[in-house]
């Protein structure tokens, strides 16, 4: 079964494809057709992972699957939250923007965010799941694994970031892992 993410972002898609092999699923997440480009003026991830899975839909008339998700700091009132990609230009220099807002702040809380939708072929929302990684903004970047702010953030229970992880650790404990493994589990009763 094939399955648009509503995405254009191919390392989640491959994220994404990594995790449903690791389980033996007899499911292939795939990019969008052309034209996929969402206005994400939602003002929640639910709000923006809802308006990208429709989108996908409305090209492709089959299954589809959003995720909106972002890095929520409690010391920033939640951002850079739904804001994350759009944070700074670069990754670096969103991870630089955090860090110069973190600095002298003890509170340094923080979790991921990740919310799905799945969208079914008849164009109404299937099943919906938020996963949530709690950790904490250290001071200065460590690791090269993962993408985005994975360098800064430590993952709770662990002395690693998110970056210093294997992928397979990663894909046990992300945000985005979480969330998927709720949508695939509703999605093996389907199969």
């Amino acid at each position: 079964m094939k399955i648009v993410l509503a995405s254009s972002n191919k390392h989640k898609v491959q994220e994404i494809n990594d995790i449903v092999k690791s389980l033996n699923l007899p499911l292939e997440f795939i990019l969008p057709p052309e034209g996929f480009d969402p206005i994400e003026n939602g003002e929640t991830f639910e709000e923006n992972s809802y308006i990208k899975a429709k989108e996908a839909w409305k090209l492709s008339k089959t299954w589809t699957l959003a995720d909106d998700s972002g890095l929520c700091i409690d010391a920033l009132g939640g951002k850079p939250g739904i804001h994350s990609a759009r944070y700074a230009e670069t990754p670096a220099l969103r991870i630089e923007r955090v860090l110069n807002e973190l600095e002298g702040v003890q509170n340094r809380k923080a979790h991921f965010t990740c919310v799905m939708t799945l969208i079914n072929p008849q164009g109404e929302v299937e099943y919906k799941y938020m996963g949530i990684c709690e950790g904490s903004i250290i001071e200065e970047t460590r690791g090269t694994n993962g993408f985005g702010y994975d360098p800064i953030f430590l993952v709770k229970g662990d002395t690693r970031t998110m970056a210093e992880l294997s992928k397979e650790e990663k894909n046990r404990v992300s945000h985005r892992s979480i969330a998927l493994r709720h949508i695939l589990s509703y999605l093996q009763q389907l199969i």
